[in-house]
């Protein structure tokens, strides 16, 4: 378990990050990597109207097994604005070819830089010195907001565009996982003590939660596991 106990004081002394929890094994994997380094996390999870929005209740079981400073919960309806088969707009794919081309109908338009863009209101409330995000560029190249360059060019905006970036404190963007394959995700986290029996990853899980085992994201993470040596605790 990776919960612990952090006294005020503590907390107070660390360097603190905020980071994107969306409740699947990515955004778990990169908070406990930004644990491990010594940062104390305030977890924000955005309900957007997304389909599998029991990934909220993944979330919040995350958020305590990383004992986060504060779990945020915030209302943002993408929704309203459609365009993703994530927020209902068309139907979610399965057994697609994980290498097909182009951008895949569960991109959402815009809504990393969203993401982001709250993530960094917050954290000059708090006075993060870092975003934590669990992007990756291999496993998710046909989105466009999850490529090295837009990461950087986020970090320019919020350099300019915030008090902290003007008085010379500007935040870094944290995104450990860009490089990584699934599989090297897995190990990283399971050598962290994650426990990924808490996360859902599907895009559309049963009235119960339970994965569909054929959208991307579950084909992605049975292969992830099957290259890493590993049995999925999620499947059972």
């Amino acid at each position: 378990m990776l919960s612990t106990s952090f006294d005020h004081h503590k907390r107070r002394s660390m360097k603190s990050a905020v980071l994107l929890l969306s409740g699947g094994l990515d955004s778990y994997t990169a908070g406990a990597m930004a644990a491990a380094d010594g940062y104390n996390l305030y977890a924000l999870t955005i309900r957007y109207g997304q389909v599998h929005v029991r990934e909220v209740e993944a979330a919040r079981r995350v958020a305590a097994a990383l004992g986060v400073a504060r779990h945020l919960e915030l209302d943002v309806p993408l929704s309203t604005i459609g365009g993703s088969a994530l927020v209902g707009n068309g139907d979610i794919p399965k057994d697609r070819a994980l290498d097909a081309p182009g951008v895949p109908s569960t991109y959402v338009p815009a809504r990393n830089t969203v993401f982001l863009s709250l993530a960094t209101a917050w954290a000059e409330v708090v006075g993060a010195e870092a975003i934590v995000i669990g992007v990756n560029a291999l496993d998710y190249s046909g989105y466009p907001d999850c490529r090295p360059e837009y990461l950087r060019a986020f970090e320019q905006v919020a350099a300019l565009a915030t008090r902290a970036g003007i008085e010379g404190r500007p935040l870094k963007v944290l995104a450990p996982l860009l490089r990584l394959t699934k599989a090297d995700i897995i190990r990283r986290g399971l050598a962290l003590g994650a426990d990924y029996g808490l996360t859902l990853s599907c895009y559309d899980p049963s009235p119960e939660g339970r994965p569909c085992g054929h959208c991307d994201s579950c084909q992605l993470r049975a292969r992830g596991f099957f290259e890493a040596g590993a049995a999925d605790p999620a499947i059972g």
